[in-house]
């Protein structure tokens, strides 16, 4: 019998699994692992053989997973005994690399065990948990081809190696204090100091003491500060510059975590699994915790220690800290030594590295718990590169995404590679990480696309670089032909690809109502769209509805600032006589000679583009009630309504909701000008803002559900970066439900621009199927 089995199933101790099984049934042959993932030869008594294929689908490695097996019977060849072979390297590359796996509890306890070898080592791993992704140069996952290779491994390392019954056999990071990594800790002039155990030490005497620490983990540097020390936050927010985005925090154990945050069951799961993600937790009055953390928010986002080193530095600290990606305004976060000296050198006043290079950076992975179920709102450690598993087969696709949060996702037969997020595509940086990113996909599945998607919007960097990669406008002679030269381009609406990327998820076969509300995303129309309902699937949509058009004066200023939105939204429903309105916030933020200027924008329709954008509604509500004026990072205005709402009030705001013209094929209209009304009046009348809040979402909400029930359809995909409102989401979802609709959420991939590239895919597929 020969079984080729694809999936996650090398570097989680497989081929040691099925020499331990085919031994204890006395069978012959041997295993190997190769460019598909794993293949299986043996011979023996049929009944054994059935037995072994039931106990290596029901018993496999916690780490491992199957996404085929296919089975083949041949006449037996006469082998002996049961051997586990050298790798495989021939054949396509479909083979699934894993992510970084958290310790698990048998390493974490030879690191605290002071009679083991490997007592407060702190880059002790197995076959199940450690790195993998950042150390791999190539596949098959085999030694040599990691940035392991340069380490050799000492006798009694290699003898755990070697022996199939270990749990290190052929755990390819495998070391100890005599031949593997080691620690030290710099100044920030790259002068050495101190090194192993005592480096580690020195570290966390540092935080303790208010210091900025920058570490060297599994996918690149953070940022540390002692998360009590208010003066240590506040200097890490100046220098990095960060004003007022949240940080995330890393506590010791779960018991810590409970000290400052309420956990329930699937939060405690969540935060111990192998994936370890930040997740996002309301926090617990009167924490030890500094407020400028994450100043005026309700929630904390939390993650445990995920690798020995972690572990050690948190225990020693005793206290939360501050653990925020090492790196500059827009740049990708910093993987060697000396890059990290020379560009955080100005932030950090101790370096804690290590001498294992980093082969990609990997940022924290970022979640939340909705109905019940754990979300990723950022993917990268723990998740990336592990695909997306498909109930059909797609045509290769290379799919560049979008130009924030971005990710790129290679399909390849039922599989979607989404890569680790690779943020905004803002710094000559960020865009150099991006087209390395594509680089190494493509080498490491020896990947030969038929096509490539991009995003609909001609200015983006990512869609520039997927036209000039295809020859469209056709490259210089001077420069090196493409790879990709001569594929069909596939540009793909931003928006449509957030419905497409939701459906395939969720495994939606047909149509469905897709309602994907964000910032912006280019319109087949010029128009800047960002409240839409789109009826259809992968295959093509019609826009059945959006939120009513207005104008942002000033264009992308108005993202920077929110005031300007809600000048455009209060010119809608009065003209220029609305802008007298002083008592309103955001108009008294303009002097008169900004509000005239705008005001003679907004009248001659100049630098006013015009915009359906959920996300550009909430802002200027958010400027009405006081929340922000101007913002430091994306979505801040937006978080602070949220943040303001009372969750106790389900009062909603009238909302028009007009269906399509049959007649002129127009789409329907979701009019938030009674919402605003109602809204204006309740401020001049001193309601609560915090009810104004309230009422605001929910007739969002109302004209959520009374469009579905104007479309028809039994499906609804909830999309798009505002949907990372819980609020929002979670009274949308009850809504829906109540109105018999069933609801499809994002779970592997964000809702927010991270799940664009998986989208793209989806809809590339289904066009060059033909559907």
């Amino acid at each position: 019998m020969r079984a080729r089995i694809q999936g996650a199933v090398q570097g989680v101790g497989f081929r040691p699994f099925v020499y331990r099984l085919a031994t204890e049934l006395s069978l012959d042959g041997w295993v190997v692992n190769d460019a598909r993932g794993l293949t299986i030869e043996v011979e023996g008594p049929r009944v054994a053989l059935d037995e072994l294929l039931a106990r290596i689908e029901g018993e496999r490695p916690a780490a491992a997973a199957i996404v085929a097996m296919e089975v083949d019977w041949d006449l037996p060849r006469g082998a002996e005994g049961f051997e586990i072979r050298p790798s495989d390297e021939t054949g396509e590359r479909t083979a699934q690399i894993l992510p970084e796996i958290a310790t698990c509890p048998a390493c974490l306890g030879e690191v605290l065990d002071e009679s083991d070898r490997r007592h407060l080592y702190p880059f002790t791993n197995c076959t199940l948990c450690g790195p993998r992704f950042t150390i791999l140069r190539s596949l098959p996952y085999d030694r040599p081809r990691t940035s392991m290779a340069g380490f050799s491994m000492c006798p009694a390392c290699r003898a755990e190696y070697e022996s199939p019954l270990d749990r290190r056999f052929h755990a390819q990071p495998n070391a100890c204090p005599a031949c593997g990594p080691q620690l030290s800790l710099l100044d920030p002039g790259g002068a050495a100091g101190a090194t192993g155990d005592a480096a580690l030490q020195g570290a966390a005497e540092a935080l303790r003491q208010g210091a900025i620490v920058a570490v060297k983990g599994l996918g690149g540097f953070h940022l540390l500060v002692d998360a009590t020390n208010g003066a240590a936050v506040a200097r890490l927010r100046e220098r990095k510059p960060r004003r007022a985005k949240p940080f995330a925090l890393m506590v010791r154990d779960l018991d810590q975590a409970r000290e400052i945050c309420h956990l329930d069951p699937q939060a405690e799961e969540a935060l111990r699994s192998p994936e370890a993600p930040i997740v996002l937790l309301p926090r617990r009055e009167g924490a030890a915790v500094d407020e400028g953390v994450a100043p005026g928010n309700p929630t904390w986002g939390v993650m445990l220690p995920y690798s020995p080193l972690h572990h050690l530095l948190l225990a020693a600290v005793g206290r939360p800290v501050v653990a925020t990606s090492g790196n500059l305004s827009e740049e990708p976060i910093c993987i060697e030594n000396g890059e990290a000296l020379e560009k955080l050198g100005g932030i950090a006043e101790r370096f804690l590295v290590h001498d294992r290079p980093i082969v990609r950076h990997v940022d924290d992975s970022v979640a939340w718990i909705v109905d019940d179920q754990l979300r990723l709102l950022r993917r990268a450690r723990g998740f990336a590169p592990r695909p997306l598993v498909l109930d059909e087969e797609l045509p290769p696709v290379l799919a560049v995404g979008g130009h924030l949060k971005n990710t790129i996702a290679l399909g390849l037969g039922r599989q979607v590679f989404v890569s680790q997020h690779l943020g905004d595509m803002e710094s000559p940086e960020a865009q150099a990480a991006f087209r390395e990113v594509i680089e190494d996909f493509l080498d490491l599945y020896d990947a030969d696309p038929v096509a490539v998607a991009c995003d609909l919007h001609p200015d983006y960097v990512t869609t520039g670089w997927a036209r000039a990669a295809v020859g469209d406008p056709p490259a210089s002679s001077a420069e090196a032909p493409s790879r990709l030269a001569g594929r069909p381009l596939i540009p793909v609406q931003h928006h449509h690809a957030h419905f497409a990327a939701c459906l395939a998820e969720n495994g939606h076969r047909g149509p469905a109502l897709g309602v994907v509300w964000d910032g912006t995303g280019f319109g087949p129309d010029g128009v800047i769209w960002g409240g839409e309902f789109l009826l259809g699937d992968a295959a093509g949509f019609r826009r059945f509805a959006c939120l009513r058009p207005f104008r942002l004066p000033g264009g992308d200023a108005a993202v920077r600032e929110p005031r300007r939105s809600a000048l455009a939204l209060l010119w809608e429903l009065g003209g220029e006589r609305a802008l007298e309105a002083l008592e309103l916030e955001p108009l008294r933020a303009f002097t008169t000679s900004e509000r005239r200027a705008l005001a003679g924008m907004l009248a001659r329709d100049v630098h006013c583009p015009r915009t359906t954008s959920a996300g550009r509604l909430f802002d200027g509500v958010a400027a009405l009630l006081g929340v922000c004026q101007e913002v430091s990072f994306e979505g801040q205005a937006a978080m602070g309504l949220e943040h303001l709402a009372d969750p106790g009030v389900e009062d909603a705001y009238p909302i028009s909701f007009e269906p399509p013209s049959a007649a002129t094929a127009e789409p329907g209209l979701v009019d938030w000008r009674p919402l605003l009304e109602a809204l204006l009046a309740d401020l001049r009348a001193g309601v609560a803002r915090e009810l104004v809040a309230s009422r605001f979402h929910g007739a969002l909400v109302e004209a959520v559900v009374a469009a579905a029930e104007a479309a028809g359809q039994e499906t609804v995909a909830l999309s798009g970066g505002c949907m990372q409102n819980r609020l929002l989401t979670e009274r949308a979802l009850a809504g829906l439900r109540r109105a018999g609709f069933r609801v499809l959420l994002h779970r592997q991939v964000p809702p927010n621009d991270g799940g664009i590239a998986c989208g793209q895919v989806a809809v590339a597929a289904a066009r060059l199927r033909g559907e």
